[in-house]
């Protein structure tokens, strides 16, 4: 092959139709050879030092390389974890640019770059070659045919309706997906799947993580796996085990199908941590590559992580090129894959300078001035385990994040506790206590009851406890915390009136999310009544336990399809509650945003609010277009019937029921205003005001 200086322009292996640039970032190493493998990837047939270096990136170019050769890199340098470095040219190592894997890792010693089981730990040095047991990178044509500039459907963050799913875990057992889609990105886009999320009304399907990443060797030794994917491994590439062929263009295809039926792709990524662990993890990519480099190490003894994340290390974007990386993953993902937007997990880690979460770190600043990025919507999860990690509010204005703070509320009050209707309020009224800043609108919030972490709805109202021991650290893993009423009785059950009362609940929980301002997410699976058994932490469980069970379609006790789509269209309806302004109180002049109103129709004191357990909550939203209606809601968390008049507004003559949740039909059509109703024991209603 012939072998010239090649580009550093463009890290990772680019070819160009006539051959291929290599280029790999390493600020700390003294050699970088290139090794190429067969077909199949057992065998190495030629190892090839790359011949330039420039500002930190070793590169080279080859005439003879096209797409299809499989590669991985050996980088030589000191082994001096006491200095922070762990060089150890023996390992294969997978490019952190790699655009497509090939193969999986088969887990043994040999990935360790120090001797397990020495009593000097990883001050120790191996020399075994790793090779055979690693996937290898694929030099791929990322054009494929495929367009850069897909058109997306542009749903607005106002009209945004969130549904987050795991690839797998969707379409397992789903019958009406053909058996080779099942369980795939294919499965995604299948015309039952989309026929079903149109029946929902959702906009916007917000996927687990589907960047290649690697089973824990704690959890393989279980016969486990990180079934959800927050274990990654390469910021490129699609996971394999979602295609049969060519997991790129499978992905591509079903985010253009899903673009095709208006609906938006997220993506969950995680840039906060990588596969490789703690000190005592394996060396597969970057801790060989430039380890001083690419994660934050102890300022105190750089053998040692900051571990910001619990997951044994976190990764530095405060150094320039690791922030190079996560913004060149993000563009592609946009460009090549035509994602709409990402949710960020454990997102105050990337944020993090010297001194801990910084509102204007370089990662915002890239974010913020970057034009590719400045069209998709930006979700954080803004928090991580470190000091001062709980940044919830704290977000520049350009990002929407999870809402903990609305779920926790919405869980206590619909398990009955009490004296809660102020925190209510703020949560249904989009969280402006918290958000209200910098600029921000009431999209800032997420809101969620359920997501993949945790007990789904069913499971909210069915146990009381966590039930894991099937993830084999008996039951210590997952949270305690968990605001679940099981109604009387743990787990399933046959007695009728709790069944009753748990789909109730349920209905409550759904009407909430979308009567709430802000962006409402769904839990795949919430509509249908899937269960986790009890475990609120089914991070590793690839089986029944944490798929989604289809069985409540079309059931008359699990099934709420159609009432999340009549949610929908009232939200659509009601364009108050997806306001892109805050709502107000009674302004100096008489007009309002918000009316809170005791039982009586009469409006909230300072004494009302106070009310010993108050469990009632009822106030108008008004129109926030011209030619529209106010909205009336009605929530009782508690466990009596509770009489209260309709709202006497000169403005609205009277007040027509929308829905009630322990209702399957609305009996009743119309009320005057002034007139006298009751809130059955743990209901919400709603009603629409009709002009005077």
């Amino acid at each position: 092959m012939r072998l010239t200086a090649g580009s550093c322009s463009r890290l990772g292996a680019t070819w160009d139709g006539r051959g291929t640039n290599f280029a790999l970032f390493s600020a700390n190493a003294h050699k970088v050879e290139l090794c190429l493998f067969d077909s199949q990837g057992r065998r190495e047939l030629e190892r090839i030092e790359l011949p330039e270096r420039t500002e930190d990136v070793w590169h080279g170019y080859l005439n003879d390389v096209s797409p299809g050769q499989l590669y991985g890199y050996r980088v030589h340098g000191p082994y001096d974890p006491e200095r922070g470095h762990r060089f150890n040219a023996h390992k294969l190592l997978l490019d952190p640019y790699a655009k497509r894997l090939f193969g999986r890792l088969v887990w043994s010693d040999a990935h360790f770059a120090y001797r397990t089981g020495s009593p000097r730990e990883d001050l120790s040095f191996d020399r075994r070659d790793n090779a055979r047991g690693m996937p290898k990178a694929m030099v791929i044509d990322e054009t494929g045919g495929f367009s850069r500039h897909e058109n997306r459907p542009g749903i607005p963050w106002e009209d945004t309706i969130i549904y987050e799913a795991h690839v797998k875990g969707l379409t397992q057992q789903r019958e009406d997906v053909p058996p080779g889609l099942r369980g795939t990105f294919g499965g995604l886009a299948a015309p039952a799947m989309i026929d079903h999320f149109k029946r929902l009304g959702v906009t916007t399907i917000e996927l687990l993580p589907v960047h290649a990443l690697i089973d824990d060797r704690t959890l393989v030794e279980k016969k486990l796996v990180n079934y959800w994917g927050y274990n990654t491994i390469s910021f490129f590439a699609p996971e394999p085990r979602y295609a049969a062929d060519n997991p790129l263009d499978a992905f591509r295809t079903t985010v253009a199908r899903l673009h095709d039926a208006g609906i938006e792709v997220l993506l969950d990524v995680v840039y906060n941590h990588t596969a490789e662990g703690n000190h005592l993890g394996p060396t597969l990519s970057f801790r060989g590559i430039d380890n001083a480099s690419y994660y934050w190490l102890s300022r105190d003894n750089p053998r040692y992580y900051d571990d910001f994340t619990g997951c044994g290390s976190s990764v530095n974007l405060q150094h320039p090129r690791v922030l190079q990386m996560v913004m060149d993953s993000l563009r592609y993902w946009v460009e090549v894959c035509h994602v709409d937007g990402f949710r960020f997990d454990l997102a105050t880690t990337l944020a993090r300078g010297p001194n801990g979460f910084e509102r204007n770190s370089g990662f915002f600043t890239a974010i913020r001035q970057d034009p590719v990025l400045a069209s998709v919507k930006l979700v954080a999860e803004p928090w991580d385990l470190g000091m001062g990690g709980y940044q919830v509010g704290a977000f520049p204005s350009q990002w929407s994040e999870w809402n903990d703070r609305y779920r926790s509320a919405m869980r206590r009050y619909w398990s009955g506790e009490g004296s809660l209707i102020g925190e209510v309020s703020r949560r249904m009224t989009g969280s402006s206590d918290i958000f209200n800043h910098d600029s921000r609108m009431p999209r800032a919030s997420i809101n969620h009851v359920t997501v993949h972490d945790g007990f789904t709805l069913a499971d909210l109202f069915s146990y009381n406890d966590k039930h894991n021991l099937a993830n084999g650290e008996d039951n210590r893993d997952g949270s305690n915390d968990n605001h679940s009423n099981n109604c009387g009785h743990e787990g399933p059950t046959d007695d009728a009136a709790i069944i009753a009362l748990r789909r109730q609940l349920r209905k409550n929980q759904i009407a909430c999310l979308f009567l709430a301002q802000g962006v409402p997410l769904l839990l795949a699976g919430d509509e249908v009544g899937n269960s986790q058994n009890g475990n609120n932490n089914a991070y590793c469980q690839d089986n029944e336990i944490g798929w989604v069970d289809w069985r409540g379609l079309n059931s008359e006790g699990d099934d709420m399809v159609d009432f999340v789509g009549l949610m929908v269209e009232l939200r659509k309806n009601f364009p108050q509650l997806r306001s892109r302004r805050w709502v107000d109180g009674r302004r100096a002049d008489g007009t309002y945003g918000v009316l809170w109103l005791t039982p009586s129709a009469a409006e909230m004191t300072e004494q009302d609010w106070a009310f010993p357990d108050g469990r009632f909550l009822a106030y108008v939203i008004s129109p926030s277009q011209p030619y529209s209606s106010a909205i009336f809601i009605v929530l009782n968390s508690g466990v009596e019937t509770i009489p209260f008049l309709l709202p006497q507004l000169p403005e609205y003559q009277s007040w027509h029921q929308l829905f009630d949740t322990t209702k399957d039909t609305v009996q009743v059509a119309s009320l005057a205003s002034g007139s006298a109703s009751s809130a059955p024991p743990r209901s919400v209603m709603a009603f629409s005001g009709a002009p005077a």
